[in-house]
């Protein structure tokens, strides 16, 4: 028996701002959390500060915080925090040329998982912890340092 699903979001427990996971009472999860999200970019060499060059525009950044829950018991599985860029401040064809978003249905994984039952093969589970981090991209993107993270010393660099 092979039985599949997504952890559902806990929509009351989204967070809006750094500001707000820091008076929170699981401030020390939400703290932990952005840990294992910065170690992940800087363990895949997604980024380093530097100098903002002549003519480039910066992208500011914020935090995502949300929790994610066992359909069974309702016991909190894990705190997940992601870094996005805010990215309404770019401009079509002067910033960026496309767009792409992966994303999965449900009924994708159905069919997967019918397919494997159906002709007895072997089924391997990937958890994707940090999404994006080896894309290719053609030109630079710098982005404004974090809230919480900013490093001492170099606060006006990007």
């Amino acid at each position: 028996m092979i039985v599949a699903y997504a952890l559902p979001i806990i929509e009351e427990a989204i967070l809006s701002t750094y500001s707000k996971a820091e008076i929170s009472s699981e401030f020390k999860m939400w703290k932990d959390s952005m840990m294992e999200e910065m170690y992940s970019i800087h363990k895949n060499d997604t980024w380093g500060l530097s100098e903002l060059p002549k003519k480039k525009k910066v992208i500011g950044c914020k935090w995502v915080f949300i929790k994610k829950q066992r359909f069974f018991d309702g016991d909190i599985v894990r705190y997940k925090t992601r870094l996005i860029a805010k990215g309404y401040a770019q401009r079509e064809d002067i910033d960026y040329n496309e767009v792409f978003l992966p994303i999965v249905k449900h009924s994708s994984i159905q069919i997967l998982l019918t397919l494997e039952a159906q002709y007895e093969l072997e089924l391997d589970q990937l958890d994707v912890k940090t999404a994006f981090l080896r894309g290719d991209l053609e030109e630079k993107i710098y982005m404004s340092q974090l809230t919480g993270f900013t490093t001492v010393g170099k606060e006006n660099m990007i």
